[in-house]
């Protein structure tokens, strides 16, 4: 019985330094992820998700849009050849927004795991500069500049959409038997009123049948859907930059508040060590005199 109680002592010791491991890491668990931006993950996600719906969507409908209209609308290709070089720069403009709001997304994911509280605390020290507030300040003017060209590009985004509600509005109204239409032959799109294509562009306009045809092509029936998804990325691409602005406008004033506090810390440590450098010297001449 003797020879099991050290057994005992040292499972029980073992048991006890095992509990304490696991407590340790299940403690750097939980502050590690209260380290996380939450905030800035969740912009950071629908900022990528509406970009890349966006720049993808956007890219291919182009691409239909064309080709429905070199097939049905404007069979000269000079008739077509300034829409084309439209849709080439713009198709380059999807190139370069992709990978740079890529960049620009983690770059503000970074800059709000630098100012999360609950990262400062893991550290000794956490000093804010100038420099640091600066560039949170350029961040938020950026970020602004952004939230305004999108906003440009969601109303411009939300053109096709329009013009192609019109076309798949007609050629239903041609098949419902509500509407009676008497002669579909005389029911037209001319894209030519848009400025899509110029005047002097042949045919310029479906009809009747015709009409009908184009809306049940596959051209037609993606580019549509697709414009309705890129103007909706355009959309959540908006309301990210939104939330960002705010995320940034909050850690700038928390970089304020803190740079502050930190002057003020210094300067009590400062005066409570002439404090007690008085305190000493006071009590040294005391000393010298007894």
């Amino acid at each position: 019985m003797d020879g099991m109680k050290p057994a005992m002592e040292n499972n029980a010791e073992e048991n006890q330094d095992e509990s304490q491991e696991s407590k340790g890491c299940f403690e750097c668990c939980i502050k590690c992820l209260g380290g996380v931006p939450y905030a800035s993950l969740v912009a950071t996600i629908l900022c990528f998700s509406g970009v890349a719906l966006f720049c993808g969507c956007g890219h291919v409908a182009l691409t239909g849009t064309l080709t429905m209209l070199e097939n049905h609308f404007s069979r000269v290709p000079s008739d077509h050849a300034t829409l084309t070089n439209v849709v080439q720069i713009l198709q380059y403009i999807i190139y370069g927004i992709a990978p740079f709001f890529f960049v620009y997304g983690i770059i503000l994911l970074a800059e709000g795991f630098y100012t999360t509280s609950a990262v400062k605390d893991l550290q000794n020290e956490f000093k804010t500069s100038v420099c640091g507030r600066c560039i949170t300040g350029m961040f938020v003017f950026l970020t602004y500049i952004l939230g305004l060209a999108w906003l440009g590009i969601f109303g411009f985004s939300a053109v096709p959409v329009f013009l192609f509600y019109n076309m798949w509005t007609t050629c239903n109204a041609m098949k419902s038997e509500v509407v009676n239409i008497t002669s579909p032959e005389n029911i037209c799109v001319d894209v030519r009123q848009y400025g899509v294509i110029p005047w002097s562009a042949t045919p310029g306009k479906a009809c009747g049948s015709t009409l009908n045809d184009i809306c049940n092509t596959s051209d037609f029936y993606l580019s549509y859907h697709l414009y309705i998804v890129a103007c909706a990325g355009a959309g959540a691409t908006v309301i990210a930059l939104i939330h960002y602005l705010m995320i940034l406008a909050a850690n700038w004033a928390y970089l304020k508040d803190a740079c502050q506090t930190h002057a003020y810390q210094d300067i009590k440590t400062k005066d409570d060590q002439e404090l007690t450098d008085v305190q000493s010297r006071s009590k040294e001449a005391i000393n010298s005199y007894s």
